[in-house]
């Protein structure tokens, strides 16, 4: 399991910055998929009509886990940029905890 701290000090590669800042860090979230989008536009044109399924499906899922992608906002300038971690099967967002047993410090 992947504690991570919600706030971090790292570095802000945007121009107002360009140096370390606190950020503020989210966990990435894929937005809903778009009925206009090219690819989708398509696909539908040729899924019309009799033939049945006329691109393949994938069925060989061999990962277990995704990798996590951050989102970090630049507390001073406000700009986001992303940070790729490792994969892990479980990933959590913590306040910081001082000392002790079992809780993550940093």
């Amino acid at each position: 399991m992947v504690n991570y701290p919600k706030t971090r000090n790292t570095f802000c590669p945007h121009h107002p910055c360009q140096k370390h800042q606190m950020h503020k860090v989210v966990q990435y979230k894929v937005g809903k998929a778009s009925l206009q989008a090219q690819g989708k536009r398509r696909y539908d044109a040729k899924q019309r009509g009799f033939g049945g399924q006329t691109k393949p499906v994938f069925h060989k899922k061999a990962k277990t886990t995704k990798k996590i992608t951050l989102k970090m906002q630049c507390t001073k300038c406000k700009k986001v940029h992303q940070k790729v971690l490792k994969r892990c099967k479980h990933f959590e967002l913590a306040d910081r905890k001082k000392g002790g047993k079992g809780g993550a410090d940093w």
